[in-house]
Order: C-alpha cells, then structure tokens, then sequence
C-alpha cells in the first residue's frame, strides 16, 4: 500500500519546476493571476531572492509539488491509498485529495504566506540527537517561553519562539549532547505566537468550502486523517497555524494503516529520509 508526500517550506530552491512549468500553462496562468506575478519567474530566476521570503515560498511550492503530483498521475496513472503534506505540504495533499480545486488551494496557501510572513519576532531551531523526546518536557521546566514546533523524527525536532529564550537555552540543550541549528526563518512558526496569523486565516477559511476527502489526508496536528464535514477540516486548518507538526507520528499511523511505500512528490527528498527513519 503506497503514500504520497508532500514538502513544506525549507525544501524551494531556484529552477525547481523547470521541466514541469512549461507542460501546465493553463494552471501556471490561474497560478499567475491568483498570486499577481509569474510563478515561472519566482521559480526559474527568484528575482530579489523571493522564494527565501514566505510569503513568496508558499505558493511556489505548493504550485510545484501540485504540477509534480499532475505529471505523475499523467504518466503513471497511479493515485495513493493515502496522503501527508509536511505544514505547508499539507495543502497539496488536501489539493490531490480534492478537498479544495487548483485554484482555491492557491489562495488559501497565498493568504496563509501571507499573514504568516506578518508575523515577527521570534525564530526556530532543529534540535538533534538521541532522545529528542525529552525537549518538550525540557522546554516546560527551563524554558517555557518556546514551544515544540516539529516532531520530525526520533532524533529531531524543531523549537519555536522568542530568539533570546532560544539562544539562552541553547547552552542547556549543547550540554546534554544535543546538537542545536538555528533556523533562517522570520518568525516563530507552529507556535502560540502565531496565534494573530491564525485569527485572520480562520476568517479567511469561512470565506471557502471544503469538500470531504476522497483519499484520507493525514492531519499534522492530530497523526490522524482529516475529518470529512467543512467545520472539521477548517478547524484542522486554522489549528496547523499554531500547532506542533506531529510527522513523526503522522509517518507511524501511515505505516499501522499498511503503507509500506511512500512517493515525495515536490522538491527534495526530505520526507523520504525521514520516513526511511521511522521505527
């Protein structure tokens, strides 16, 4: 039993799509007319160094790894038994799974770069090593001003909040053999200070209707699949915002389900090596 995988932001680079942007120009000229601008430029030429800034960075990886997932169907004809999108991935699944059409899609993930790109302030840092698990109960006792952002895998996890509370329990964190890797992001992602970035997407969400999912979509914040009434799904939605990424658990309920094979379909092999070192 196979999965489709979707990445989320940190796995962009320029040219990604070449060989894809030019085979959907219908879609690339809805894509254009959503988003205001060429998505074939952002992709191919990244003026300014656009796709670093995410507000820029959605919407390309979305457009990509939807246009990934239409060649594979065309060439292959082969739909999966179920679906994950890593945070901002999740949207593609949710796209496959025809809970939202092409177009929608892209201006839900373009609102939610958005007003996430609105958000200041704070930073994240993956935390590496064994026992990983233990960093949310660390965080509560040492430093409760950080969350628990991504459960990767069993020997990573990335935190969240105010840079000062991350550099101060840095130390903290190196001296227990763990190994600490500040992040290039803009704000403190998948976290309570997230929570004004959330209030203006749920008022955006009422505005769209989604449909049941046709192929389970596992949900980021639960590791189980997406409910099939329109206030479920938007409630997962606006929760992802502040929410942890629960991947590692994601990846085991995929593996409890049957799926023994996965498909990353988007830029990079993140989530491959990822799903290669679940237990």
């Amino acid at each position: 039993m196979n999965a489709f995988l979707f990445p989320g932001q940190g796995s962009q680079h320029k040219g990604m799509g070449k060989d894809l942007l030019s085979d959907f120009k219908t879609l690339v000229g809805v894509a254009d007319e959503v988003l205001g601008y060429s998505i074939t430029e952002l992709c191919l030429e990244d003026p300014d160094g656009r796709l670093a800034q995410t507000r820029y960075t959605q919407p390309a990886l979305f457009v990509v790894s939807a246009l990934t997932h239409l060649k594979h169907f065309e060439e292959t004809n082969e739909e999966p038994a179920y679906l994950a999108g890593h945070s901002l991935g999740e949207y593609t699944a949710l796209f496959v799974a025809g809970v939202f059409d092409f177009r929608t899609t892209l201006e839900l993930v373009a609102k939610r770069g958005e007003v996430m790109s609105q958000a200041k302030e704070g930073g994240m840092a993956a935390i590496v090593g064994e026992g990983v698990e233990a960093i949310a109960t660390l965080t509560a006792e040492r430093a409760p001003a950080i969350d628990v952002a991504n459960y990767n895998s069993d020997k990573q996890v990335v935190i969240s909040g105010p840079k000062d509370a991350i550099g101060d329990f840095t130390p903290n964190l190196e001296q227990r053999g763990f190994r600490v890797i500040p992040l290039k992001v803009s704000a403190a992602f998948h976290s309570r200070y997230m929570a004004e970035a959330r209030e203006a997407f749920t008022a955006f969400l009422g505005t769209h209707t989604p449909q049941a999912p046709r192929i389970p979509v596992i949900a980021n914040v639960t590791a189980e699949p997406y409910p099939d009434d329109a206030a479920g799904i938007r409630q997962r939605l606006a929760e992802q915002i502040t929410g942890s990424v629960h991947w590692v658990d994601s990846m085991r309920r995929l593996r409890a389900l049957g799926v023994d094979t996965i498909i990353e379909q988007g830029p990079g092999q993140v989530l491959t090596r990822l799903w290669d070192a679940v237990s």
